[in-house]
């Protein structure tokens, strides 16, 4: 009936939704604490991380970090990481957690211009992470030639020529990587991992080659 609201459930079920909320933020706060050691654990010269809002609308519990890759004094690629965690599960997350990352990075214009642009980009990822994660599952995403050109007062400006990865995958633990694992045992998916394996896709994407990914850049150049 119109302007009358009432509780559904019984005192009993309201308790457990009570518990649940509470052990999903244990797990959620567990998650957190591992992202945090995670940025600590990849501490390295040119490489900073920052703090930024996560989305609230693609899960119930979010964290995000952002990164930037120097070469020098000279910034070269960026990223963002996304940890999403639904303690009921998604569809397609085959788990209650889901990582999404992006990446940045400047290219050369011939680079960019090459047909195999995607496939090596895509292999920049899936290559740090069979390196440094326990498992993962149910990957997915997207590569972009980018080129910014400059119009009106910026018509002199050298057009610039960029990739970008956008992707998304699920942390397992050992021996699932290619299956359903719904664990929130954040020991066992390591998310530590999971952002060294980010950090080496953009050190990758920067042109610094780090060990375990194909070239980033064609010889001559970076």
């Amino acid at each position: 009936m119109a302007g009358i609201s009432v509780m559904t459930g019984t005192p009993l079920e309201t308790a457990q939704d009570k518990e649940q909320d509470s052990a999903a933020e244990t797990t959620f706060a567990a998650a957190v604490a591992a992202f945090a050691a995670g940025q600590d654990a990849q501490c390295r010269a040119g490489l900073e991380f920052e703090e930024v809002p996560a989305p609230k609308r693609l899960a119930p519990y979010a964290t995000a970090v952002a990164a930037t890759v120097q070469r020098g004094e000279v910034d070269v690629a960026w990223g963002r990481l996304v940890l999403l965690y639904d303690p009921d599960g998604q569809q397609g997350w085959e788990g209650f957690f889901r990582l999404v990352a992006y990446v940045r990075a400047d290219v050369e214009p011939e680079m960019a211009a090459d047909p195999l642009l995607g496939e090596v980009g895509w292999s920049w990822l899936a290559e740090a992470l069979d390196a440094q994660v326990p498992g993962y599952t149910a990957p997915s995403g997207t590569v972009t030639r980018v080129i910014t050109e400059g119009f009106g007062a910026k018509r002199d400006e050298v057009p610039l020529t960029g990739f970008e990865l956008r992707a998304s995958w699920s942390p397992t633990g050992p021996g699932h990587q290619h299956g359903f694992a719904a664990t929130g045992d954040t020991g066992v998916l390591d998310l530590p991992a999971h952002i060294a394996a980010w950090c080496d896709c953009m050190s990758a994407a920067a042109g610094l080659e780090p060990p375990g990914t194909r070239a980033m850049r064609q010889p001559g150049h970076g």
